[in-house]
């Protein structure tokens, strides 16, 4: 088996674990201004638990989350308090990297929504902010080739790799579908375009466990012997195709999804290529820890 690089898990809900109130429009970015020793010890519960790479608490901290004055007054700050309070805690664990997140810039799972005009300071906001304390780049739950492309755009210049994760439609009967980006563009567009702007890895990450397998499957097909490392970190929920924007309620978790039903999907994952494991909205840190514990058993 390759070695498996394990991922953190989603932010949201450890957020909530080490004792950081959440709600709406701000959502997790509500944490930093309100809570920020509980997003340290959301990162160090995740590291604690095996992560090998945790991610920046700086998925909220757009305009369609805290509002564009906001945004413009404080979203420098925030987004330099994300960075730091990772880099904080990934120093106290030998080995382990931080990546920038760069969400979708105009609202998630909102392809239609996006504009290049819009995006572009809002990226460089965060690319600015948090250059500093990032190993690399992580353009996560990107809907659209579009949106990967303001990313690598947005990144250029700092001289840091860039991973790009884009997350899939769900649908019904999702494993016998060919896998689609919410935008309705291909895995395999995904794929070529990731090759093109020069990643380093491509992922899937915020669609349910079914359909990441044939993501997997069709994105090596694409990549030939040009393939990335492939990586997923899936969410916990049933499917959210129809419910608009990520994170304008809170969804229910499925109850299959445990630590140890998690690790089968897991290893069905790896089996199709995956070399990169975490987990996505609903998958805390027992989770990783079960992850942990599974593929570093294998490799030992």
């Amino acid at each position: 088996m390759s070695k498996i690089t394990l991922l953190d898990g989603g932010m949201s809900r450890e957020l909530q674990r080490a004792g950081a109130v959440l709600r709406q429009p701000e959502w997790s970015a509500l944490a930093l201004i309100e809570a920020p020793d509980a997003v340290r010890k959301a990162h160090e519960a995740f590291l604690g638990a095996g992560a090998e790479v945790i991610t920046t608490n700086s998925y909220a901290v757009v305009p369609f989350h805290l509002g564009q004055e906001r945004f413009d007054k404080e979203g420098l700050a925030l987004a330099r308090e994300a960075a730091s309070l990772a880099r904080a805690a990934a120093d106290g664990f030998a080995g382990s990297r931080v990546a920038g997140c760069l969400p979708p810039p105009c609202g998630s799972y909102m392809p239609e929504a996006f504009s290049d005009a819009e995006a572009g300071p809002i990226l460089a906001t965060l690319v600015q902010a948090m250059t500093p304390d990032v190993d690399f780049w992580l353009g996560e739950t990107l809907s659209s080739l579009a949106e990967a492309r303001a990313v690598s755009e947005a990144i250029h210049g700092t001289q840091k790799p860039l991973w790009l994760s884009f997350t899939l439609r769900d649908g019904q009967g999702a494993e016998a579908e060919a896998p689609l980006l919410r935008s309705g563009e291909s895995v395999a567009q995904a794929a070529a375009l990731a090759l093109e702007l020069g990643a380093e890895a491509l992922l899937f990450n915020c669609s349910m466990p079914e359909v990441m397998s044939p993501a997997i499957e069709a994105a090596r097909a694409a990549m030939g012997d040009k393939a990335l490392p492939i990586g997923v970190y899936a969410n916990a929920f049933t499917s959210q195709d129809e419910d608009g924007a990520a994170n304008e309620v809170i969804s229910q978790v499925r109850p299959d999804l445990t630590p140890v039903g998690y690790l089968d999907w897991a290893d069905r994952w790896v089996a199709s290529g995956a070399t990169m494991v975490g987990g996505c909205c609903g998958i805390d840190a027992p989770h990783i820890a079960a992850l942990a514990a599974h593929f570093k058993r294998d490799q030992a």
